[in-house]
């Protein structure tokens, strides 16, 4: 994985300390040091084809991101299922897209009493009993849903307490699931750990990793818009894990005054959008940053036939050159007409090829840089108020 960033702002000397201060209470930067001995254990234990993860927000996204980035480009023998929503139409559909009785269910809430998590756990409850043999809990120490673990002899797992949610995806919260389905998740570690390793011996990203954070921040009122363009559907999911972090991270009240900041993500998957949001980007106000992401090397033959339809002999250009050359010349050529522009700050992020390290590098990658935008908005990345408010509303209507 490289980063290219062209803007040579000044960097502020004292994030790189405010974040060797951060690493002392907040825990997502060392799990990539963390004893992975129980899951494997857990996960070679598992005999069941339909992983299945009963969860919402950071409890589903980055697991989510991770096997759908890794899954059409190999054969897993187990699938994942991801029940994340209490829409009856989609939770139906999905509940009949596998065998309930041939499954293993996973109910992940770091707080314990996530009310969606907890009204869909009850509705397969009903429908199949979860019970030591068909489920593993994920959850804070001492939470609710622990109990309820205890309660019917179920093997759980504890989230750390200085890891949030939607930065959890390298903790149980993210590994289990991975691991029941078959990822290699100590290749994943040891690609953040290379992210994590480089940015605090100041070498590879840090610099990178410094500078985007710095302009960000410099120029938040500016371009307060960040757009994900990621050209491969590999990223479909990892762009949804990037949109939740970025936005319930980064916007936030200051800490040291009444005024209210953030950066909005928008997530998007080229060529697709090329053909939409792409033209909002060229010509419409200048409030976007745009990063792209583009893999190297698919490890994919296919290839455009040397062959003509009848009246559109112009169009042979496209002829035998292979479906991963044609998608990174789109991804360049919209580079180089952004580019030109001048105006609207581009980055490229390329991927060496899809495997376990690559995302994992991706992962820390981001976590990182959201870390640091927030230090320089002079803001908690870590809370989230303005979610809170509307699960305490929730619980008084659920109430009556």
């Amino acid at each position: 994985m490289t980063n290219t960033f062209e803007f040579s702002p000044h960097v502020n000397e004292q994030l790189s300390d405010a974040i060797v201060r951060e690493r002392e209470y907040i825990g997502f930067y060392d799990l990539c040091d963390q004893d992975i001995t129980p899951f494997l254990e857990l996960a070679a234990s598992v005999k069941q084809k339909n992983i299945v993860i009963i969860g919402i927000g950071g409890s589903a996204l980055g697991a989510s991101a991770v096997y759908r980035f890794l899954d059409l480009v190999r054969s897993f023998e187990k699938k994942l299922h991801i029940l994340d929503t209490t829409d009856p139409l989609v939770l139906g559909s999905k509940l009949n897209s596998f065998d309930m009785q041939d499954a293993y269910y996973c109910l992940i809430s770091k707080s314990g009493g996530t009310i969606e998590t907890v009204a869909v756990a009850k509705y397969i409850d009903n429908e199949i009993k979860l019970n030591s043999e068909n489920s593993v809990i994920i959850t804070d120490s001492g939470s609710m849903l622990e109990q309820f673990a205890h309660s019917r002899g179920i093997s759980h797992f504890s989230i750390p307490n200085d890891v949030g949610g939607r930065f959890s995806v390298l903790s149980s919260a993210g590994l289990i699931p991975l691991a029941l389905v078959g990822v290699d998740i100590k290749l994943l570690l040891e690609g953040a750990q290379k992210v994590r390793d480089a940015f605090f011996n100041e070498q590879g990203y840090c610099h990178s990793l410094m500078q985007k954070a710095t302009y960000y921040a410099q120029h938040a009122n500016t371009y307060n818009i960040n757009c994900l363009f990621s050209y491969s559907e590999v990223f479909r999911e990892f762009n949804a894990w990037y949109v939740q972090l970025w936005g319930e991270s980064l916007g936030k009240k200051q800490r040291h005054s009444e005024l209210h900041v953030g950066l909005t993500p928008v997530g998007l998957i080229g060529p697709t959008d090329q053909h939409s949001f792409l033209q909002l980007i060229v010509d419409g106000k200048r409030d976007k940053s745009v990063t792209v992401i583009k893999i190297k090397e698919f490890d994919n033959p296919m290839k455009i036939p040397e062959s003509s339809f009848e009246n559109m002999e112009s169009m042979d250009i496209i002829n035998g050159y292979s479906f991963s050359e044609l998608i990174n010349m789109q991804a360049d050529s919209m580079v180089e007409a952004l580019d030109a522009l001048d105006d609207i700050p581009l980055d490229i992020i390329e991927i060496e090829s899809v495997n376990a390290s690559e995302i994992g590098q991706l992962i820390l990658y981001y976590e990182l840089l959201t870390a640091l935008v927030a230090n320089m908005l002079d803001i908690n990345a870590y809370d989230q108020p303005g979610v809170e408010m509307g699960k305490v509303i929730l619980k008084e209507k659920l109430k009556g």
